[in-house]
Protein backbone atom coordinates (compact mmCIF):
# COMPACT_ATOMS: atom_id res chain seq x y z
CA UNK A 1 0.00 0.00 0.00
CA UNK A 2 1.46 3.43 -0.92
CA UNK A 3 2.59 5.73 1.90
CA UNK A 4 0.22 8.40 0.57
CA UNK A 5 -2.98 7.09 -0.98
CA UNK A 6 -4.15 9.39 -3.76
CA UNK A 7 -7.90 9.13 -4.37
CA UNK A 8 -10.21 10.31 -7.13
CA UNK A 9 -13.73 10.66 -5.72
CA UNK A 10 -16.87 10.85 -7.88
CA UNK A 11 -20.22 11.85 -6.37
CA UNK A 12 -22.80 14.16 -7.94
CA UNK A 13 -24.17 15.51 -4.64
CA UNK A 14 -22.01 18.47 -3.57
CA UNK A 15 -22.61 18.11 0.16
CA UNK A 16 -22.08 14.36 0.14
CA UNK A 17 -18.99 14.74 -2.04
CA UNK A 18 -17.45 17.30 0.32
CA UNK A 19 -18.36 15.20 3.34
CA UNK A 20 -16.80 12.09 1.81
CA UNK A 21 -13.64 14.01 0.89
CA UNK A 22 -13.35 15.25 4.46
CA UNK A 23 -13.90 11.75 5.84
CA UNK A 24 -11.19 10.29 3.61
CA UNK A 25 -8.78 13.05 4.61
CA UNK A 26 -9.38 12.26 8.30
CA UNK A 27 -8.19 8.71 7.70
CA UNK A 28 -5.04 9.60 5.82
CA UNK A 29 -6.25 9.51 2.21
CA UNK A 30 -5.39 12.38 -0.14
CA UNK A 31 -8.27 13.33 -2.43
CA UNK A 32 -6.57 14.64 -5.58
CA UNK A 33 -9.87 15.23 -7.40
CA UNK A 34 -13.53 15.29 -6.38
CA UNK A 35 -15.86 15.33 -9.37
CA UNK A 36 -19.57 15.22 -10.11
CA UNK A 37 -20.09 13.06 -13.20
CA UNK A 38 -18.69 10.08 -15.08
CA UNK A 39 -16.95 12.12 -17.80
CA UNK A 40 -15.12 14.15 -15.16
CA UNK A 41 -14.22 10.91 -13.37
CA UNK A 42 -12.56 9.46 -16.47
CA UNK A 43 -10.72 12.72 -17.11
CA UNK A 44 -9.56 13.01 -13.48
CA UNK A 45 -8.17 9.47 -13.46
CA UNK A 46 -6.28 10.15 -16.69
CA UNK A 47 -4.88 13.39 -15.28
CA UNK A 48 -3.97 12.24 -11.75
CA UNK A 49 -3.35 8.48 -12.06
CA UNK A 50 -4.66 7.84 -8.53
CA UNK A 51 -4.05 4.88 -6.26
CA UNK A 52 -7.78 4.41 -5.64
CA UNK A 53 -11.10 5.43 -7.21
CA UNK A 54 -14.27 5.78 -5.14
CA UNK A 55 -17.42 6.47 -7.15
CA UNK A 56 -21.16 6.60 -6.78
CA UNK A 57 -23.16 4.64 -9.34
CA UNK A 58 -25.88 7.16 -10.22
CA UNK A 59 -24.53 10.32 -11.83
CA UNK A 60 -25.52 12.82 -14.51
CA UNK A 61 -26.89 12.99 -17.09
CA UNK A 62 -29.35 10.12 -16.64
CA UNK A 63 -28.71 9.20 -12.99
CA UNK A 64 -28.78 5.49 -13.77
CA UNK A 65 -25.51 3.56 -13.81
CA UNK A 66 -23.04 6.04 -15.32
CA UNK A 67 -20.61 5.73 -12.42
CA UNK A 68 -20.62 1.95 -12.50
CA UNK A 69 -20.09 1.85 -16.25
CA UNK A 70 -17.21 4.29 -15.86
CA UNK A 71 -15.73 2.05 -13.15
CA UNK A 72 -15.90 -0.99 -15.45
CA UNK A 73 -14.28 1.00 -18.24
CA UNK A 74 -11.48 2.18 -15.94
CA UNK A 75 -10.78 -1.36 -14.81
CA UNK A 76 -10.56 -2.56 -18.40
CA UNK A 77 -8.33 0.30 -19.48
CA UNK A 78 -6.19 0.23 -16.33
CA UNK A 79 -6.08 -3.37 -15.05
CA UNK A 80 -5.32 -3.47 -11.35
CA UNK A 81 -6.58 0.05 -10.58
CA UNK A 82 -8.39 -0.29 -7.21
CA UNK A 83 -12.02 0.83 -7.61
CA UNK A 84 -14.84 0.99 -5.07
CA UNK A 85 -18.40 1.76 -6.16
CA UNK A 86 -21.13 2.91 -3.81
CA UNK A 87 -24.79 2.37 -4.57
CA UNK A 88 -28.28 2.49 -3.15
CA UNK A 89 -29.27 -0.61 -5.13
CA UNK A 90 -27.81 -3.60 -6.96
CA UNK A 91 -27.30 -3.12 -10.71
CA UNK A 92 -26.87 -6.78 -11.68
CA UNK A 93 -25.20 -6.66 -15.07
CA UNK A 94 -22.53 -4.05 -14.46
CA UNK A 95 -21.95 -5.36 -10.94
CA UNK A 96 -21.07 -8.72 -12.47
CA UNK A 97 -18.90 -6.99 -15.08
CA UNK A 98 -17.03 -5.04 -12.40
CA UNK A 99 -16.44 -8.05 -10.17
CA UNK A 100 -15.36 -10.01 -13.22
CA UNK A 101 -12.47 -7.61 -13.85
CA UNK A 102 -10.45 -9.28 -11.10
CA UNK A 103 -9.13 -8.45 -7.65
CA UNK A 104 -8.99 -4.97 -6.22
CA UNK A 105 -12.64 -3.95 -6.53
CA UNK A 106 -15.43 -3.16 -4.11
CA UNK A 107 -19.22 -2.90 -4.44
CA UNK A 108 -20.84 -1.47 -1.32
CA UNK A 109 -24.48 -0.57 -0.70
CA UNK A 110 -24.75 2.86 0.92
CA UNK A 111 -27.58 1.94 3.27
CA UNK A 112 -25.55 -0.94 4.67
CA UNK A 113 -22.35 1.04 5.30
CA UNK A 114 -23.19 1.87 8.89
CA UNK A 115 -19.73 1.90 10.42
CA UNK A 116 -17.07 4.37 9.28
CA UNK A 117 -14.22 2.16 10.47
CA UNK A 118 -15.59 -0.78 8.45
CA UNK A 119 -15.93 1.43 5.39
CA UNK A 120 -12.34 2.64 5.67
CA UNK A 121 -11.19 -0.95 6.24
CA UNK A 122 -13.02 -1.97 3.05
CA UNK A 123 -11.22 0.75 1.10
CA UNK A 124 -7.87 -0.42 2.42
CA UNK A 125 -8.68 -4.03 1.59
CA UNK A 126 -9.43 -3.07 -2.02
CA UNK A 127 -6.33 -0.88 -2.15
CA UNK A 128 -4.27 -3.88 -1.05
CA UNK A 129 -5.66 -5.97 -3.92
CA UNK A 130 -8.60 -7.61 -2.14
CA UNK A 131 -12.24 -7.67 -3.19
CA UNK A 132 -15.07 -6.44 -0.99
CA UNK A 133 -18.66 -7.08 -2.10
CA UNK A 134 -21.75 -6.44 -0.01
CA UNK A 135 -23.46 -9.76 0.87
CA UNK A 136 -26.72 -8.50 -0.63
CA UNK A 137 -24.96 -7.95 -3.95
CA UNK A 138 -23.60 -11.50 -3.83
CA UNK A 139 -27.05 -12.89 -3.01
CA UNK A 140 -28.65 -11.03 -5.92
CA UNK A 141 -26.02 -12.17 -8.39
CA UNK A 142 -26.26 -15.79 -7.28
CA UNK A 143 -30.04 -15.90 -7.50
CA UNK A 144 -30.73 -13.86 -10.61
CA UNK A 145 -32.45 -15.82 -13.40
CA UNK A 146 -30.29 -17.20 -16.17
CA UNK A 147 -29.71 -14.48 -18.72
CA UNK A 148 -28.98 -15.49 -22.33
CA UNK A 149 -27.05 -12.23 -22.62
CA UNK A 150 -24.99 -12.83 -19.49
CA UNK A 151 -21.82 -13.44 -21.47
CA UNK A 152 -21.97 -10.03 -23.14
CA UNK A 153 -20.04 -7.09 -21.82
CA UNK A 154 -21.85 -3.86 -20.99
CA UNK A 155 -20.68 -2.29 -24.25
CA UNK A 156 -21.80 -5.34 -26.24
CA UNK A 157 -25.25 -5.09 -24.68
CA UNK A 158 -25.34 -1.43 -25.67
CA UNK A 159 -24.45 -2.29 -29.25
CA UNK A 160 -27.03 -5.09 -29.38
CA UNK A 161 -29.69 -2.74 -28.02
CA UNK A 162 -28.94 -0.27 -30.81
CA UNK A 163 -29.06 -3.07 -33.38
CA UNK A 164 -32.51 -3.90 -31.99
CA UNK A 165 -33.50 -0.28 -32.68
CA UNK A 166 -32.59 -0.82 -36.32
CA UNK A 167 -29.34 1.15 -36.28
CA UNK A 168 -26.64 0.43 -38.86
CA UNK A 169 -23.02 -0.07 -37.83
CA UNK A 170 -22.18 3.46 -38.96
CA UNK A 171 -25.07 4.92 -36.94
CA UNK A 172 -24.02 2.92 -33.87
CA UNK A 173 -20.44 4.14 -34.26
CA UNK A 174 -21.61 7.77 -34.42
CA UNK A 175 -23.91 7.35 -31.43
CA UNK A 176 -21.29 5.72 -29.21
CA UNK A 177 -18.37 7.86 -30.46
CA UNK A 178 -16.35 4.83 -31.53
CA UNK A 179 -15.02 3.71 -34.90
CA UNK A 180 -17.06 1.62 -37.31
CA UNK A 181 -14.45 -1.21 -37.24
CA UNK A 182 -14.84 -1.24 -33.43
CA UNK A 183 -18.60 -1.67 -33.86
CA UNK A 184 -17.98 -4.52 -36.30
CA UNK A 185 -15.74 -6.21 -33.75
CA UNK A 186 -18.41 -5.84 -31.05
CA UNK A 187 -21.05 -7.29 -33.40
CA UNK A 188 -18.79 -10.25 -34.19
CA UNK A 189 -18.24 -10.88 -30.48
CA UNK A 190 -21.98 -10.66 -29.79
CA UNK A 191 -22.85 -13.19 -32.50
CA UNK A 192 -20.12 -15.56 -31.32
CA UNK A 193 -21.12 -15.33 -27.65
CA UNK A 194 -24.78 -15.94 -28.52
CA UNK A 195 -23.77 -19.06 -30.43
CA UNK A 196 -24.87 -17.79 -33.83
CA UNK A 197 -22.36 -19.15 -36.35
CA UNK A 198 -22.50 -18.07 -40.00
CA UNK A 199 -25.16 -19.85 -42.07
CA UNK A 200 -26.60 -19.41 -45.55
CA UNK A 201 -30.27 -19.32 -44.62
CA UNK A 202 -30.59 -17.25 -41.42
CA UNK A 203 -29.91 -13.63 -40.60
CA UNK A 204 -27.76 -13.67 -37.49
CA UNK A 205 -28.45 -10.03 -36.61
CA UNK A 206 -32.19 -10.77 -36.57
CA UNK A 207 -31.63 -13.83 -34.35
CA UNK A 208 -29.46 -11.76 -32.03
CA UNK A 209 -32.19 -9.11 -31.78
CA UNK A 210 -34.80 -11.77 -31.00
CA UNK A 211 -32.58 -13.10 -28.21
CA UNK A 212 -32.18 -9.57 -26.88
CA UNK A 213 -35.91 -8.88 -26.90
CA UNK A 214 -36.75 -12.19 -25.18
CA UNK A 215 -34.17 -11.51 -22.48
CA UNK A 216 -35.56 -7.98 -21.98
CA UNK A 217 -39.08 -9.38 -21.56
Amino acid sequence: MPAVTRVVLAEDGVLLREGMAGLLARFGFTVVAAVGDAAELLAAVAAHEPDLVVTDIKMPPDFRDEGLRAAVRLRRERPGLPVVVLSQYVQDQYAADLIGTGDGVGYLLKDRVADIAEFVAALRTVLAGGTVVDPEVVRRLLHRPRDPLAGLSGREREVLGLIAEGRSNSAIAAGLFISEPAVGKHVGNILAKLGLPPTDDTNRRVLAVLTYLKADL
